[in-house]
């Protein structure tokens, strides 16, 4: 077994720390979603806690890890008689980004069930986690049908394994630590609600920092053990004092001036629901414990609030997490009662102690470039300027819902709410021989299987004889996510403040849409000589929308650069992931100018993306009392559809939903569903 980093060791990083050890003092807090950049010491840190747990007190034997005091009457090993037991350190348990379902929650013998009648049951990391850490690495990743099971587990302290009637519950509570790097996208509203404390962690900007990083790192890795020794003590003295603080906890006192405090914070940030407000309870009185006391007081109640609300005052996935500090004080200002302040000290003091999360600009409303009236130049009805003068950014408009544009035919792809796939999850639709290991059991389709073979296999009781042979996995249809890739038209003819502005608000609109859906995004712009990738296709959408909002606008307008583009993007990610299906939005209002024939070569580099048969459309922006249906006919070229910005809107009167065309024989013609 290798040797972990030591805790004590971690250069700066005092916030991670702190919310680390605030769930050592008090698991009942509701773990930690640390979030960052990459080479923060993140996963670091979360290994080298497990080393700081006290030990945990388990029934010999048992697979589920059953408290020798109080044991589960219900575990599947059981049942246990209280006292004896044995001693064994605390775990910390990693949950796989691509894990299996049956490897989280456990798997049933679906075979000896059914001809034995019998639970034979492979306990999963849910078991081997309880009473200890839960550790998800790249959390934002995880599989919606996992995230759907932490949720269950967390919620209930239980875990549930049913397969065809045949059940089986066991306990599951564990601390639930995450750790992702918002690059790579947001985290599902609910899945961040569960995680009770957030810390946003950066590499420090300062050399003498960085240079002792570095120097403790090559020590490490040159001599893991001789460097785990030399910090030993400071580790010892670490985990007396989260043993001191676990012991001092029942003994402290939160007071109706520090409830009072909690609850109007809450109030003021309008934070949803009441989690915040008893999270934050348990954090300040851990951190008071963690401090020696035991009366809570205003410095306890600030730490707690920011370590346990900026995640949870997200309105939209472009929002920031943060706080408004001033707001903050204000607050507990008001409610601090006679004789008590707002608290200067961020902090308690000793290792792990003290810092603020370093906040975001603005969290009411998101920083927006400045554009005053003047900045932009009026334009001509034809909004077509001839030259290549660049406009100021502009604002986009409020997002607002869109009807949901999807892919036809049945796909493969990752998991998601888009379009139609096989997918493990969803409605049954048919069954077939499994392959490999039987996951889901069509149970209609293997008794038909086996019953015309029950006289030859000697059958004289009730019970059906069931061979492996006669086993049918389901086959199940869902939704996957797709690759939608924005190719926006920022020239000239788009540069109308209120076009633009409408245009960006459209794009904001669908990027939220492919949030909610579990897509990656690209983005693409052409204007002036040529195109650009604005953003490699991702799964952090609000990185695409922070790339939208500085696009520049003005030049002449190279659709065809835009469209091959695009087609050299595709063409990457098809090699890189070919069972994630993809869909072209292409934002403009069909004009084409520089160069010689540019209409005929953007209807040439359109049809490269019908002869590949990708699903698109194009989200005309015209304007005007005389339109030319340039769009229309730039829709018919890519074998796709064409939906004005008001059609876009889920509540117009055009539908509900509408199905991008590919070209399997549809010619470009749309379907509709109501």
């Amino acid at each position: 077994m290798s040797t972990p980093y030591p805790f004590t060791a971690i250069v700066g990083q005092d916030d991670l720390r702190l919310g680390l050890l605030l769930n050592a003092v008090s698991p009942a807090v509701g773990g930690v979603l640390v979030r960052g950049e990459k080479g923060t010491a993140k996963s670091t840190a979360v290994r080298a806690l497990a080393a700081l747990m006290p030990e945990v007190g388990v029934v010999s034997g048992c697979r589920f890890s059953c408290d020798p005091v109080s044991p589960d009457p219900a575990c599947p090993d059981g049942p246990h008689e209280a006292g004896g037991g044995v001693s064994r350190p605390a775990r910390t348990v990693e949950l796989p980004v691509g894990a299996s379902e049956d490897r989280l929650v456990g798997a049933l013998d679906i075979e000896r069930a059914l001809a034995e009648g019998v639970k034979a049951f492979e306990p999963g990391l849910l078991a081997d986690a309880h009473r200890g850490i839960l550790y998800v690495d790249e959390v934002n990743l995880l599989h919606d049908h996992l995230v759907d099971l932490l949720l269950d587990a967390a919620a209930m302290g239980a875990s549930y394994v049913e397969r065809e009637g045949v059940s089986v519950r066991h306990a599951a509570r564990f601390l639930l630590v995450g750790t992702m790097n918002p690059e790579e996208g947001e985290l599902r509203p609910q899945l961040l609600d569960r995680f009770g404390l957030t810390v946003e962690v950066a590499a420090s900007r300062e050399t003498d920092q960085r240079v002792e990083v570095v120097r403790r790192r090559l020590a490490y890795d040159d001599d893991p053990a001789g460097f785990a020794a030399r910090w030993a003590d400071e580790e010892g003295a670490l985990r007396e004092r989260i043993a001191a603080a676990r012991a001092l906890l029942p003994q402290v006192t939160l007071g109706d001036r520090a409830l009072r405090q909690i609850a109007a914070t809450c109030a003021a940030f309008e934070v949803d629901g009441m989690r915040a407000d008893i999270v934050m309870a348990r954090t300040a009185t851990a951190l008071a414990a963690w401090a020696g006391r035991t009366d809570v007081l205003a410095e306890d109640v600030r730490q707690a609030a920011l370590l346990a609300l900026p995640h949870r005052r997200r309105r939209n996935p472009f929002d920031a997490p943060g706080l408004d500090e001033d707001k903050l004080d204000d607050t507990l200002e008001q409610n601090s009662g006679e004789g008590e302040g707002g608290g200067d000290d961020p902090g308690p003091d000793g290792p792990g102690g003290g810092g603020q999360p370093p906040q975001e600009d603005g969290p009411d409303t998101p920083p927006q470039p400045e554009a005053g009236d003047g900045d932009t130049p009026g334009l001509p009805s034809q909004g077509r300027p001839a030259g290549g003068g660049e406009q100021q950014p502009v604002r986009a408009a409020e997002p607002f819902r869109t009807k949901m544009l999807s892919v036809p035919g049945i796909g493969e792809g990752a998991a998601g709410r888009r379009s139609r796939a096989r997918t493990e999850h969803g409605r049954t639709t048919g069954a077939r021989r499994p392959e490999g290991l039987l996951t889901k059991l069509h149970l209609t389709a293997t008794v038909q299987a086996a019953a015309p073979h029950q006289h030859a296999r000697g059958r004289t009781g009730r019970g059906l004889v069931v061979r492996r042979d006669d086993l049918r996995q389901a086959t199940r249809e869902g939704r996957e996510g797709n690759l939608v890739l924005f190719v926006v038209d920022g020239s000239g003819s788009m540069a109308a403040r209120q076009r633009m502005g409408a245009v960006k608000g459209a794009v904001l609109s669908l990027l939220l849409d492919a949030y909610q859906r579990r897509d990656k995004v690209g983005l693409i712009t052409f204007r002036g000589k040529g195109a650009e990738v604005a953003l490699p296709p991702t799964s952090s959408v609000d990185t695409a929308a922070a790339r939208l909002e500085t696009l520049p606008t003005g030049g002449r307008t190279p659709l065809a650069a835009g469209l091959l583009k695009a087609h050299d993007v595709l063409r990457v990610e098809r090699l890189r992931d070919p069972s994630r299906r993809p869909l072209l939005v292409v934002v403009t209002d069909g004009r084409a100018t520089g160069g010689p024939d540019p209409v005929a070569l953007a209807a040439r580099a359109a049809r490269l993306h019908e002869a590949e048969g990708t699903a698109s459309v194009v989200v005309d922006c015209e304007s005007g009392v005389v339109r030319l249906g340039l769009a229309g006919r730039l829709a018919r070229d890519l074998g796709g559809t064409a939906v004005t910005l008001d059609e876009l809107r889920a509540d117009s009167i055009a539908g509900l939903v509408r199905d991008v065309q590919g070209t399997q024989g549809t010619n470009g013609s749309t379907r509709r569903a109501a």
